[in-house]
């Protein structure tokens, strides 16, 4: 099923740097179902849920190149889903995919239900690439997944505002996380999913 959504600018704009910060981490626990951040060894051990409520179990990215943003729609970073759309249209066949979650965690950037996350980014752009449900990027609530992220990379690399990006290589691990001023179509993004690519 194809999820579309799109850009909008708006009005608020946090100045994050452009730093990456590689993991430099290997999680060695062993594997649980569900997975937690403590027990998770690769991005393959969790599962997401799609916006329209079906499971999204990162394995099945095995092999693949994911990049994982949290999204808003209402945020001065959002015209950035062009250039992410650009990215899965020149990587996905070479097995790359950008998975978006939409977030509320910055401003309240974000609409409150799918629904209206859905109607929004169909009226707006054709995205062909993955959005979970509505989650929280940080704090004591975030998704599994994101508290997994910021146990395996440097502390300070953790989302500080909308579109920030986490590179995940083949094998499931990190490999780097992007602030929000990195853009999709920046050389050194390019670079790095190309490396990742042919690893």
């Amino acid at each position: 099923m194809r999820i579309w959504f799109g850009i909008l600018g708006a009005a608020t704009m946090l100045a994050a740097g452009g730093m990456v910060v590689s993991a430099t981490r290997a999680q060695t626990a062993p594997q649980t179902n569900p997975a937690t951040a403590w027990t998770a060894v690769t991005a393959h051990d969790f599962t997401l849920t799609r916006i329209d409520g079906r499971p999204l179990p990162m394995q099945a990215y095995r092999g693949k190149v994911v990049l994982l943003v949290n999204t808003a729609s209402m945020c001065g970073f959002t015209p950035q889903y062009e250039g992410l759309q650009k990215l899965q249209k020149d990587y996905g066949p070479r097995g790359f995919t950008v998975i978006g979650v939409p977030s509320g965690d910055f401003g309240g950037q974000e609409h409150d239900s799918a629904d209206k996350i859905v109607e929004f980014c169909e009226t707006n752009f054709g995205i062909t690439f993955p959005l979970t449900e509505k989650s929280s990027v940080t704090g004591p609530r975030a998704a599994p997944i994101y508290q997994w992220a910021k146990a395996t990379l440097a502390s300070q690399n953790v989302p500080k505002w909308n579109f920030h990006k986490f590179l995940i290589g083949k094998d499931g691990r990190l490999i780097a996380g992007y602030h929000s001023k990195v853009r999709p179509d920046s050389p050194e993004m390019k670079r790095a999913i190309e490396t990742a690519l042919r690893s």
